[in-house]
């Protein structure tokens, strides 16, 4: 893991703070994934940061993808599709650039 410009974050580049993120910061993890955010990224990302802040814990996988069929317009989302997006684990990886913390078990 390339280590984030003025964020502290854990061995596995999970931020160790949570209120240090900012869109750049989500970029800047991204690239470190090996992943451009597009649009549709942005929409689980944002999706995610909503739930936790709203739950106080991350949505399962299941909610994830039932929330992301009533988001996208052209109803490709699906397990298949995200982790298209996210080819690290959109449990992992989304998590990871939302800045959230890192799930004990995850996809």
């Amino acid at each position: 893991m390339k280590s984030i410009k003025n964020v502290s974050v854990d061995s596995d580049g999970y931020l160790n703070n949570i209120f240090d993120w900012n869109k750049n910061i989500a970029i800047e993890i991204a690239n470190c994934e090996g992943i451009t955010l597009s649009e549709e990224h942005w929409k689980i990302i944002n999706f995610f940061r909503s739930f936790y802040f709203h739950f106080n814990t991350l949505p399962s996988f299941r909610i994830l993808v039932n929330k992301m069929l009533k988001e996208f317009e052209n109803k490709k989302c699906n397990s298949c599709y995200l982790f298209y997006l996210f080819p690290g684990g959109p449990m992992k990886q989304a998590v990871k650039i939302s800045g959230l913390p890192k799930q004990e078990r995850c996809l």
